[in-house]
């Protein structure tokens, strides 16, 4: 039934690849993404971050081009291609007018086949990735969050930093490319996904022409699911004009079905202008400039946090307003109308966010990846349509655990102290 709503399809090579599409009739553009269903956390902790660095290595030439000939071909056609990296993930991907398909397909299918990692530009590389380490270490949120993570996902691959530390990418050669890259490049564990104006029948020849000499492999990945550490971190950094703050707490995993309560609870609490720590802790206290929360869900836990950026004689007020709005959504049920207001708004978002041949293309794999079948805008929003004051009631009694609380503060701190009391909520 969705398949027909959105005209989904899908298609798994006898060598494990899984090849998916959605046809938009409505727009002349095609996006294509090939995902690689590991990433960071899937790394051994001696080349942490060598997933980002063979991301940033397969665009250096292939046996067959240049990086400059890569380059060249994509402008040629007007298109825009891009790459990134997370923690459960490596996406390549490429958007271009429909007619260009095939040029598309070739020059992404070229990079992610036949790459050439070259001594001289892995050398080269590394010097790029150092900086951009050190840039990452100059931005102080998001500084914050990755003392943050690393502390809550404590010894834990869910913790190291994506782009990996000056140790570790100091240390990579060809030789630990070439250990890694066979075996998470394998079919079995890649998706091939494309939305736009595409014919499936002619998409999935293409990747059969290209893919289809691929060896099935196994993906050589496991998890194990983190423990996960609720401390009170406070890192002193001189030269920070604002404190960051970073509070939160351990959430569901990402095909928990209490998801969509999660969804709207966040939506209530922080995302947006109308939310509770934005009206409350910036508009009627005046006491931050930026004040948002986030759910990051992974495939066996999830987290959910609050960011806020403040002056150092305010921030243990900061902590105590967000401690007050978990207390706040915990023992007093929300109104109808603001439940129905943060519904609207969810769905409004959700709905926007589904416009684009890119956002399709990414939608498509994630539900490929992470729950195995298509959910349909409607089936989604009738999910969401469910959630009660009850139920929100019910899941911010089980997430706002005093002792389950983890807060990390950065700046310059001059003696500033939390304790594990001032988070009773």
């Amino acid at each position: 039934m969705v398949e027909e709503i959105r005209n989904i399809r899908r298609e798994v090579l006898p060598n494990g690849l899984t090849i998916l599409t959605e046809h938009m009739d409505h727009i002349r553009s095609v996006s294509m993404g090939i995902w690689v269903k590991t990433g960071s956390r899937h790394e051994d902790p001696t080349v942490n971050g060598i997933s980002h660095f063979v991301e940033h290595m397969v665009f250096k030439g292939t046996t067959n081009r240049t990086a400059e000939d890569i380059a060249r071909q994509v402008d040629s056609i007007g298109g825009n291609m891009d790459a990134f990296t997370g923690k459960e993930t490596i996406c390549f991907n490429i958007k271009v007018l429909d007619e260009h398909l095939p040029i598309a397909v070739d020059v992404l299918s070229d990079m992610v086949l036949h790459p050439v990692f070259d001594a001289n530009e892995i050398m080269r590389e590394r010097g790029v990735i150092l900086e951009e380490i050190k840039m990452d270490e100059d931005n102080p949120d998001y500084l914050v969050h990755e003392i943050f993570t690393q502390n809550f996902f404590k010894d834990h691959p869910l913790g190291k930093p994506i782009l990996g530390t000056k140790e570790t990418v100091r240390r990579f050669d060809q030789d630990a490319i070439h250990g890694f890259y066979p075996t998470k490049f394998a079919p079995g564990n890649l998706i091939i996904s494309a939305a736009g104006n595409v014919n499936h029948e002619e998409f999935v020849e293409l990747l059969r022409h290209n893919f289809g000499q691929l060896p099935a492999g196994s993906n050589g990945w496991h998890d194990s699911p983190p423990k996960l550490h609720s401390r009170i971190i406070l890192r002193n950094k001189k030269s920070l004009e604002q404190v960051q703050i970073c509070v939160g707490v351990p959430s569901y995993r990402i095909s928990d079905e209490r998801r969509y309560v999660s969804y709207i609870l966040n939506t209530l609490l922080g995302g947006g202008m109308s939310s509770r720590l934005f009206q409350n802790v910036r508009e009627k206290q005046g006491l931050v400039y930026s004040i948002f929360s986030e759910l990051n869900p992974f495939r066996d836990t999830g987290l959910l946090s609050v960011y806020a950026g403040t002056s150092r004689a305010s921030a243990p007020k900061v902590v105590q307003s967000i401690v007050n709005e978990f207390r706040q959504l915990k023992q007093n049920p929300i109104s109808d109308e603001e439940l129905k207001r943060a519904k609207d708004q969810l769905k409004g978002s959700l709905m926007l966010s589904l416009e684009s041949s890119t956002a399709r293309m990414s939608n498509l794999a994630r539900q490929e990846m992470y729950y195995d079948r298509f959910f349909g805008m409607d089936e989604i929003i009738e999910r969401i349509q469910v959630v009660t004051v009850e139920s929100i009631l019910e899941s911010a009694n089980e997430l706002f655990q005093p002792d389950r609380i983890a807060v990390t503060v950065l700046g310059n701190l001059n003696g500033l102290k939390i304790s594990r009391d001032s988070l009773a909520c």
